[in-house]
């Protein structure tokens, strides 16, 4: 069974979950990754979400104010064994519910080339790709997603 808790960056899930995250898109990217670091710092972030299978930690996901109305979800995860069971969906619906209830009524996000299943994941979660924000303006890399969240059913 999944659990999600909700948390903030200081939970020590937190960072062994980006630890692994981090070392995935290393894998992936090689030295490209380097370039991205500085825009997957957390620090000081409420708004963090955990899922847990049997009390051990399975995947992450957060947000953080992009803009007037608008989130940023950052640094979505799942470990390589819990893939393919739902469990970014679930973490994913729960960060854009949680957004919703904070007043905000769209996402964005970033996700790479070289992720075809997240991009297939947002894509059929009801996000449609953008042109690329800053700072990912002119990455090739990179992929720009956006949703509006006026319409989560419960």
């Amino acid at each position: 069974m999944i659990t999600l808790k909700r948390t903030n960056s200081n939970d020590k899930d937190f960072s062994d979950l980006i630890k692994q995250l981090d070392k995935d898109l290393r894998t992936l990217y090689e030295s490209s990754q380097e370039e991205f670091d500085q825009y997957n710092v957390i620090e000081n972030l409420d708004t963090v979400m955990i899922a847990y299978e049997n009390n051990e930690p399975v995947g992450c996901g957060c947000f953080k104010k992009f803009d007037v109305g608008i989130v940023e979800i950052k640094r979505m995860f799942v470990t390589k064994v819990h893939r393919g069971k739902g469990i970014g969906a679930k973490i994913l619906y729960e960060l854009e519910k949680w957004a919703l209830e904070m007043g905000y009524h769209f996402t964005v996000l970033e996700t790479g080339i070289k992720q075809p299943e997240a991009v297939y994941l947002y894509k059929k979660l009801g996000y449609q790709v953008i042109k690329n924000y800053e700072p990912y303006i002119g990455n090739e890399l990179s992929i720009c997603m956006k949703k509006i969240l006026t319409f989560i059913k419960e």
